[in-house]
C-alpha cells in the first residue's frame, strides 16, 4: 500500500484561503468532483489523469492531509459542464452559472494567468474541461 510520501501532489487552487476552503470540503466529504482546464496538463506536459490515479492531497502548508482515489474522469467544453458536477464541488454552488461565474473568476485572476504565462488568457464555451470524480481517505 503506497504512503502519503509514495504518491504524487494533489493541489488545489493556490496556497491560501481558497485552498484551505477547498480542502476543508474535501475532508468534510462535501467535495467529491474537481475541474481544472485541459491545456494546464499541456502546458505542464503531464499525461492526462485517468481513474485509479491516486494522490495525496496537500494543505496550503504544504502538508499532506489524505489521499484521493480518480474515480471518474470526462473532458467536456465548458458550456457542457453539467449540475451533478457542480453540485459535488462542494463549492455552495446552486446552479452551473454560479459555478462557472466563480470558476472564471479564478481563471481570469492574476494567479491563474501567470501560472499559464498568458496574462490575457481568457476561458470561452469551447474551452476544454477535465471534470473529475474522487474519492478521498485520510492518511
Amino acid at each position: 500500500m503506497s504512503t502519503l510520501d509514495d504518491l504524487p501532489v494533489s493541489e488545489y487552487a493556490f496556497p491560501g484561503p481558497l485552498r484551505d476552503l477547498l480542502v476543508g470540503a474535501i475532508r468534510a466529504g462535501e467535495k467529491t468532483t474537481t475541474t481544472f482546464l485541459l491545456r494546464e496538463l499541456e502546458i505542464d506536459d503531464e499525461p492526462m489523469t485517468v481513474v485509479g490515479d491516486r494522490a495525496a492531497v496537500i494543505d496550503s502548508a504544504g502538508i499532506p492531509v489524505g489521499i484521493e482515489t480518480v474515480e471518474e474522469v470526462r473532458v467536456v467544453r465548458l458550456a457542457d459542464v453539467d449540475l451533478a458536477h457542480v453540485l459535488g464541488e462542494g463549492e455552495g454552488y446552486a446552479s452551473v452559472a454560479e459555478w462557472r461565474a466563480g470558476h472564471e473568476s479564478f481563471w481570469h485572476g492574476r494567479e491563474y494567468r501567470e501560472s499559464v504565462g498568458d496574462p490575457e488568457f481568457r476561458v470561452d464555451d469551447d474551452t476544454l474541461a477535465v471534470l473529475v470524480r474522487f474519492s478521498f481517505q485520510t492518511g
